[in-house]
């Protein structure tokens, strides 16, 4: 009798140690629809869905599922396998390759404060590490495509017309790249985006001088089409500014100036502007001038 009451108390306890060790394993681990950690992206309707499950994965084989879901597309899930890899391996030879990944992650999933956010965080952590300079590129490429949306990408429209802010932020960012790495591989990629940013950026400043004009504010349109002739010289832009001087001091009954303008178009311009101004515009931006809403 005593034999079979130790025999049955031997059991019970068995029962429950395994009970108390498969909750542990379902706190720690998670349940099988999937643990806490990969819950939020694993795809239950898919045939993979077990390889989705993150429980025993080491940071390589969060990499290269990252790399998949990057690769198909699928940015919001790469963001969440990056996450997770940084909280599992915070410290890992590859955390701040980590950082710049989900910095990237986030670009192409079309969220430009996340992305900038990262990036700055990994420029902050790690600012003598080899690949510091991408983090500053891509902060550049981010601020640069920034204005781009849906209809822009399809039915393109002036950039020059386009609030400028994001266009001066990547700019900035641009050339603190090139002068501090002047030898990054992005660095002539930077150079000639640059480029572009200051033509655009000096054909706003035309745009609002022509605003002026419109509004006879022939002064405001003098002042601001000088600064493009001071501040963006050999840009396209110029010719254009020009134009306005001589138009908006002969308003203004100041012939000595805007002869001044006259002499100088014709002296850098005899052929008129090297580059038409809408020899880059689009069919929208053709429809939308005809309009003429702003007008």
């Amino acid at each position: 009798m005593r034999l079979f009451l130790f025999k049955l108390l031997v059991i019970l306890y068995l029962g429950i140690l395994l009970t108390g060790c498969e909750a542990y394993r379902h706190l720690t681990a998670g349940d099988d629809t999937g643990t806490n950690e990969c819950a939020d992206w694993k795809d239950y309707e898919s045939s993979e869905s077990k390889e989705d499950d993150c429980v025993d994965w080491d940071a390589a084989k969060f990499r290269s599922q990252a790399k998949k879901s990057i690769d198909s597309g699928n940015y919001e899930k790469a963001i969440k396998i990056y996450e997770a890899l940084e909280a599992r391996y915070p410290f890992g030879p590859d955390s701040a390759q980590t950082q710049l990944d989900i910095a990237y992650a986030y670009y192409k999933n079309s969220d430009p404060e996340s992305a900038i956010a990262a990036a700055d965080r990994f420029i902050k952590m790690n600012p003598r590490n080899q690949n510091v300079d991408y983090a500053y590129y891509l902060k550049g490429l981010v601020n640069y495509n920034r204005d781009i949306g849906f209809v822009q990408r399809f039915l393109p429209s002036d950039a020059s017309q386009r609030d400028p802010g994001n266009a001066r932020n990547a700019y900035d960012i641009f050339s603190e790249l090139v002068r501090k790495y002047p030898q990054s591989k992005y660095a002539d990629d930077a150079l000639k985006r640059m480029i572009s940013l200051k033509n655009n950026l000096a054909m706003h400043e035309v745009h609002i001088a022509r605003y002026y004009m419109k509004r006879k504010a022939y002064v405001a349109a003098a002042n601001r089409a000088a600064y493009v002739v001071e501040k963006y010289q050999r840009t396209p832009a110029v010719p254009y500014a020009l134009q306005i001087m001589q138009e908006a001091y002969t308003k203004l009954d100041m012939p000595e100036l805007a002869n001044n303008a006259a002499s100088l178009y014709q002296l850098n311009f005899p052929n008129g502007p090297p580059v038409a101004e809408y020899e880059n515009s689009t069919l929208s931006h053709k429809a939308w001038d005809f309009i003429g809403l702003e007008k």
